[in-house]
């Protein structure tokens, strides 16, 4: 054996407590996750699950949920494709500005989003405030009805979806959309022709995101649009008024319905092949 091998060899011989020690933090964490989820299974049975998913409430937590997410999440990609874009194509006065505005949802308190949201809607302007004004006008009301609820997952969610979609477009080399536009497209030809079926793998992961940021939403949905049976509640909400009435096993069956729709999202993105672009869009 040679002298560099016989080095590389002793190399590894003492890196060895430096990996186990590492493994040995990081385990730690992965045990308490998976004993959480452990923890969950083994309080509930089949029979609790089966009775909570058959209650009204729990049916109908179920169904705005998956509509105000599904809306949240398209409602997310609209504003996300052009932010996303812009900040990854243009230089413009202000982009970290803009970048900055961005985080605000991210990094606020969930319930700071919520009574945000509400003194907007409640704050008297010009002598009505805004849910005045959709009341009276339009017959539209907001708080503490189902819109708000959309409202209130969207102002966080749309936050990640572009996060994700701007190193999407980062990601994509510009080269082929600056072809486009020599052969005589215009700049919404390029896009819509070139950059922007380039990106549909992230397109796909900023939705999938966003819808499941919507779904695990609850502090802005608590202050914003209540938590009110049969009306405004969702299935983070339903979590909370079942332990309020002391019905624990019906609020872990509800628990273990939202840890399977999060890992069924979780795999749909590592399928895709978004992982890369799934872990960037997560880092300030």
């Amino acid at each position: 054996m040679s002298d560099p091998q016989r080095r590389a060899v002793h190399g590894r011989r003492l890196d060895w407590p430096f990996t186990t020690a590492f493994w040995i933090v990081g385990g730690v964490y992965l045990a308490l996750v998976l004993a959480m989820v452990a923890a969950d299974v083994a309080f509930t049975s089949p029979s609790h699950i089966t009775r909570a998913l058959a209650t009204p409430e729990i049916r109908y937590a179920i169904k705005l949920s998956l509509i105000s997410c599904t809306i949240s999440a398209l409602l997310s990609l609209i504003v996300a494709v052009p932010l996303g874009y812009l900040l990854s194509r243009q230089e413009f006065r202000g982009k970290s500005l803009v970048d900055t505005v961005l985080d605000i949802p991210i990094v606020l308190p969930p319930l700071v989003i919520g009574l945000s949201l509400l003194i907007l809607f409640q704050v008297r302007t010009a002598g009505h405030s805004i849910e005045e004004w959709l009341r009276m006008r339009l017959h539209f009301p907001v708080t503490y009805a189902i819109p708000s609820v959309i409202l209130a997952q969207f102002a966080v969610a749309a936050a990640f979806a572009v996060r994700t979609m701007r190193v999407s477009f980062e990601q994509i080399n510009p080269r082929n959309e600056q072809v486009a536009l020599t052969l005589g497209c215009t700049r919404a030809q390029a896009f819509w022709r070139v950059v922007l079926p380039e990106a549909r793998r992230g397109l796909l992961a900023a939705g999938t995101l966003a819808w499941a940021r919507s779904l695990g939403e609850f502090g802005p949905i608590l202050i914003f649009s209540g938590a009110t049976r049969m009306k405004t509640e969702v299935l983070s909400t339903t979590v909370f008024l079942e332990l309020s009435v002391g019905n624990i096993e019906s609020a872990v069956a509800v628990s273990l319905l939202m840890i399977g729709l999060s890992l069924l999202v979780l795999v749909l993105v590592r399928v895709l092949g978004t992982d890369i672009v799934f872990g960037k869009a997560l880092r300030p």
